[in-house]
């Protein structure tokens, strides 16, 4: 629909801990603004709170994080630009772990390369 300049996402997290450890990514800018609840996001040197209203812009290359440890569910949209096709990653991500399926190590590197998803250790 944006013909490739922008994909727009709502990740809406339960109140389980989870999401996504430090990385980035080579070929486009991703940004987060919450729009509900409390959310840690990583600017790629330290995890700063952020609630609704907050917004981190990530260049390319810029690392980068978050997570929800709050207990409380939380909201935020994604934005990518240029708009890399997210949804068969999000997707693949989903169907791991609706199947508990456990991927090894070489196999999640495979998932990450493909989608231009470089995990910092």
């Amino acid at each position: 629909m944006t013909n490739g300049l922008f994909g727009l996402f709502r990740w809406d997290m339960s109140g389980q801990p989870g999401g996504a450890t430090p990385h980035y990514h080579r070929t486009f800018t991703e940004s987060f603004y919450v729009l509900s609840g409390s959310v840690q996001l990583f600017d790629g040197a330290t995890w700063v709170g952020a609630t609704a209203g907050d917004f981190l812009f990530v260049p390319e290359r810029g690392i980068h994080g978050f997570r929800n440890e709050s207990g409380e569910p939380a909201s935020m949209l994604i934005l990518f630009s240029p708009a890399p096709p997210r949804e068969e990653y999000f997707k693949e991500l989903a169907e791991i772990r609706a199947s508990g399926r456990e991927l090894s190590r070489d196999e999640w590197t495979d998932l990450y390369t493909r989608h231009d998803q470089h995990m910092v250790e």
